[in-house]
């Protein structure tokens, strides 16, 4: 169809150039004429606008006080004017607009204005901002609170056994949070920036999954938990064999370290298992501990996202261990779920695509 096969009043030069320019561009583009009515809407304008259609004036299909002035102001001076204006129904969405004259004198009749939706590029700043206010203050913590202890060891302290043993099992502690977060902070850099390549190697999941029940069965018996593992002989998988005991390694201590958490809770077995299907294999890690509240669900693979952040901390979290899982998940072209409901316990569960030989 036609975009401008209903303007009659427009001479035909400016119809021509219209069309031409509204069906090229992918971004957002409306033309209106000398009455402040649209002329025309290309579908990337409709998309974030449906409301915007031929005849219908300019301020009711878009409600935007920066967008009329614009539009006055590039009439007037018959050069192209630019704004922004944030729209937040149905949804934050922040725009840049570019209205100019079809024509280049002042008065001109014709506008076309070009929309471009930065929204999701402003989402990345600011989780790109949030992401460093976080890390430093990561940081900061411990580093203030090494540097105290050296000053107290250098000061007042100097000559006190008894406090220079406590002191330096407290600094050794946090000097290892502050490596846990650096190591983690560079393997999410690393699986980012491979984020856009599938990995194809063969790997046996089961090996991965009865490894990791090895590693941690210590852990697991010193928090009173028993880890039980139901897979088949073999599943293979396309991957990164690193970055899925990775996925396997975070996923069971997790379970381990906060699946038995509440003092009241009875059973602290955990449980992984792997089922193979058609097409895709599900791997889940069910704890019984104290569940997780709807709310923080969605949130749960946010970096430096924690319920509850102290007992995190205390237990040697940095708050990068899901945002992990989820790059890795994303890379190997998988999903990962997330069920649990308050003293429910927990499961979480990653579905991943077969090796096809």
């Amino acid at each position: 169809m036609k975009t401008l096969a209903a303007v009659r009043s427009l001479p035909a030069r400016d119809r021509l150039m219209a069309a031409r320019l509204i069906d090229a561009l992918p971004e957002g583009v409306i033309v209106i004429d000398a009455s402040d009515r649209v002329v025309a809407v290309n579908a990337p304008a409709l998309a974030l606008f449906p409301a915007l259609r031929p005849d219908l004036l300019l301020a009711r299909g878009l409600r935007a006080p920066d967008v009329l002035d614009a539009v006055m102001r590039a009439r007037a001076s018959g050069r192209p004017e630019r704004a922004t204006w944030l729209d937040r129904v149905p949804v934050e969405r922040f725009f840049e607009l570019n209205v100019a004259p079809m024509e280049g004198p002042p008065g001109s009749a014709t506008m076309i204005l070009t929309l471009r939706d930065l929204s999701e590029a402003r989402r990345v700043e600011r989780m790109r901002v949030d992401f460093v206010a976080n890390a430093s203050h990561e940081l900061r913590t411990p580093l203030a609170s090494l540097l105290g202890f050296v000053e107290t060891l250098q000061g007042p302290a100097r000559h006190d056994e008894q406090a220079r043993v406590k002191f330096l099992g407290i600094m050794r502690e946090q000097a290892r949070r502050m490596t846990r977060l650096v190591d983690d902070l560079l393997s999410l850099s690393r699986i980012e920036q491979n984020l856009h390549l599938l990995p194809q190697s063969p790997v046996d999941l089961v090996t991965i999954l009865r490894h990791i029940a090895d590693t941690l069965a210590p852990m697991a018996l010193e928090n009173n938990t028993v880890l039980h593992v139901d897979a088949p002989a073999s599943v293979i998988v396309p991957g990164d064999r690193d970055e899925l005991l990775r996925v396997v390694e975070n996923l069971v201590e997790n379970a381990i370290k906060y699946g038995a958490s509440d003092p009241g809770c009875e059973d602290r077995d955990v449980e992984i298992t792997l089922l193979s299907q058609e097409r895709h294999c599900v791997f889940s890690v069910r704890d019984h501990g104290p569940g997780i509240a709807p709310e923080h669900l969605p949130r749960l693979t946010e970096r430096f996202y924690r319920v509850d952040a102290g007992q995190s901390r205390a237990k040697g979290g940095t708050g990068l261990g899901l945002a992990i899982v989820k790059h890795i998940v994303a890379r190997h072209r998988g999903r990962l779920g997330i069920e649990s409901l308050p003293e429910q316990g927990s499961t979480f569960s990653v579905t991943l695509p077969l090796y096809a030989s």
